[in-house]
């Protein structure tokens, strides 16, 4: 077993396909299905199952394939930061719920960024699914990923299958999210009749682990609204609650700034019995770069202002 190898396994199952893996790695297919035949012999296990679509990864290939990832990220990394005359590329991958609290901590963070040595950072907004993705698959070092803490045993499962730690960063009830000139903007705090008549903007690309999506709406999507418009990011959402008469959003609390820009009001309900939580993740063993740790400072220090 070599890097070669390594490098080779990692492409076919990201391509889950030797003809397409072949193509991209510049080597040819026979040569390649015997490194990964080899491979496979080598270390005593099946990596892949060849189907007349292609391959698709073992559960045994699955666990090979993260360390395999995973070293092949630190030599990338030691040839980047010992290259003679080279100053080390400072680099910050994070995924995280389409969140505004989190936001304004990116925001702080980028302001005590090095600008002086060169610098890479990758910033996703999505789902929890894509955010876990991204960890095992996408060399992404950290994310955040939100759900309701009924689902907290079916994550943590799943994490723990995967090799993932996972730290609880807060826990916190939705509020709704709406326009000043709306009829509501004024009400201390809501029930679910009062929004009725209301459109509801939601994210439509909700996730629990081994929970069909039909089930996972009916937790997520209240039987009382029944009128919704569905987005898939974080941008347009305001420009709707403010310009769309009768429109609301379940949010986490939201910086008063972005309130006052948009002219938005958040208010509490009485009937949301649902709580959240915004949990770290990353791989067991990784440890935490400067960068990491300043913006999880960021992240903890909007937790306590807007939280």
């Amino acid at each position: 077993m070599n890097l070669l190898h390594l490098k080779y396994a990692v492409e076919v199952a990201k391509t889950l396909s030797i003809n397409k893996a072949a193509e991209n790695l510049y080597v040819n297919q026979p040569n390649l299905s015997r490194a990964i035949k080899e491979l496979e012999e080598t270390l005593g296990i099946s990596i892949f199952e060849r189907t007349s679509k292609g391959v698709s990864v073992t559960a045994q290939g699955d666990e090979f394939l993260l360390y395999a990832a995973n070293i092949l990220r630190q030599v990338n990394e030691v040839e980047a930061l010992y290259k003679h005359g080279k100053t080390a590329k400072q680099k910050f991958s994070i995924s995280v719920p389409r969140a505004s609290y989190i936001s304004a901590a990116f925001v702080e963070f980028a302001k005590r960024i090095d600008q002086t040595k060169p610098v890479e950072i990758f910033y996703k907004e999505t789902n929890a699914v894509r955010a876990i993705d991204n960890i095992l698959q996408s060399d992404y070092k950290l994310g955040i990923i939100r759900y309701q803490h009924i689902f907290d045993d079916r994550f943590k499962h799943m994490l723990d299958e995967k090799g993932i730690d996972y730290e609880l960063l807060c826990e916190f009830n939705y509020m709704a999210l709406m326009a000043k000139s709306s009829d509501l903007a004024n009400r201390e705090y809501l029930d679910y009749a009062d929004l009725e008549n209301y459109i509801e903007i939601a994210h439509a690309d909700p996730y629990v682990p081994s929970l069909p999506f039909s089930e996972v709406k009916k937790e997520e999507y209240i039987d009382a609204i029944n009128k919704r418009i569905f987005i898939f990011e974080r941008g347009s959402q305001f420009d709707l609650l403010k310009n769309v008469a009768n429109t609301f959003m379940w949010v986490s609390p939201v910086p008063q700034r972005i309130l006052d820009l948009y002219e938005l009001v958040e208010i509490p309900c009485k009937s949301d019995k649902r709580v959240y939580r915004d949990v770290l993740i990353y791989r067991k063993g990784y440890h935490f770069s400067e960068l990491d740790n300043m913006f999880i400072t960021e992240v903890c220090n909007a937790k306590r202002e807007y939280l």
